[in-house]
């Protein structure tokens, strides 16, 4: 049963993946298409000397002249073959740079995912634990103020305070400057990550930590809770018996659900500390209008942020199998 469960499972995301990623690639082409910016001049850039006969045959090399649709399909065509075209920028394989870039970031990303779940829980129980008294109150205001605050803002304090006040870390980048990538040491890209990361977890652990607090207010006020008080058991063993059960299981499926919020942050996050990952890769397209390469991330991100949605409604299925008998139903 639980095989035909997974295996029915599996056919339903696939299908979704598909249906969105094909939904995302016609969005995307249209908007760029409607985009005032001329492609052409883009590639050319500031090379000087490049005659109207040069710029047409690079125009009709590319299909500009040809109608949207057709060119739609030939897009299409070519990324069934796995070809993404090749990058404004980096005049490389736009393929290339994603998996160069998305190494860096996943590095980030992760880091920044850790942070955020352990802070965010960790702040949701104390606030949970000591409902309605002052320190329930104090990180409650700082989780609000934190939900509000952009994560560029949060970069550039952080950048102030602990870079250029303290001297704590550096300024960016994700190694040293001028050292070699094969001398640099795994100490010093930690050092560098740290920061970067701690301003990507802000993003999302004050969603987390609110979130917790209100599942375990909950819990706490049940009538089993009331009960297990009138036994005579401490505030540290119910939270552990009672309280942590079922608080985890939210707080994992939302953890997971963040990987948009972690994405979207992690391009504030790399242009402010001049991080060379995807989220600096997407800016950069964005702003220099490199047209491959940023549809190239959109289906990318696209794909990341379904895969984790996929594995937060995987594990609650495995977890609570109510999640499962309603798949079943459906």
């Amino acid at each position: 049963m639980k095989s035909k469960y997974y295996l029915k499972l599996t056919g339903k995301y696939i299908l979704r993946m598909v249906t969105l990623l094909i939904a995302v690639s016609i969005i995307s082409f249209i908007l760029v298409s409607l985009s005032p910016v001329d492609p052409v001049q883009q590639y050319v850039g500031s090379v000087p000397n490049v005659s109207v006969e040069q710029r047409a045959k690079i125009a009709e090399y590319w299909g500009l002249n040809d109608p949207p649709v057709e060119r739609f399909l030939a897009w299409g065509k070519s990324l069934l073959h796995g070809d993404f075209g090749v990058s404004l920028i980096y005049r490389r394989p736009v393929l290339d740079v994603i998996k160069e870039k998305f190494a860096t970031s996943l590095a980030l990303m992760m880091t920044a995912w850790v942070f955020s779940g352990i802070i965010g829980f960790a702040i949701g129980c104390a606030m949970g634990i000591f409902n309605g008294k002052w320190i329930d109150k104090i990180l409650k205001k700082v989780c609000l103020i934190m939900c509000s605050i952009p994560t560029f803002w949060i970069g550039i304090v952080f950048l102030m305070l602990f870079s250029v006040q303290l001297g704590w870390f550096p300024m960016g980048m994700s190694v040293p400057k001028g050292v070699p990538a094969d001398q640099v040491t795994i100490l010093q890209r930690i050092h560098h990550l740290i920061l970067p990361a701690l301003t990507l977890s802000f993003l999302s652990f004050a969603n987390v930590a609110l979130h917790t607090r209100e599942k375990l207010v909950d819990v706490l006020e049940s009538d089993y809770v009331l009960f297990a008080k009138a036994r005579g058991e401490s505030k540290w063993s119910i939270l552990k018996r009672h309280g942590l059960r079922n608080i985890m299981l939210p707080a994992i499926t939302m953890q997971f659900g963040s990987f948009s919020e972690l994405f979207g942050g992690s391009v504030l996050a790399e242009t402010v500390f001049s991080y060379p990952g995807l989220g600096a890769a997407a800016s950069a397209a964005g702003m220099g209008s490199d047209i491959p390469l940023l549809l190239g991330i959109t289906l990318f991100s696209t794909l990341f942020v379904f895969v984790g949605n996929m594995l937060a409604n995987i594990i609650y299925g495995i977890v609570d199998p109510q999640i499962r008998e309603g798949y079943r139903n459906e």
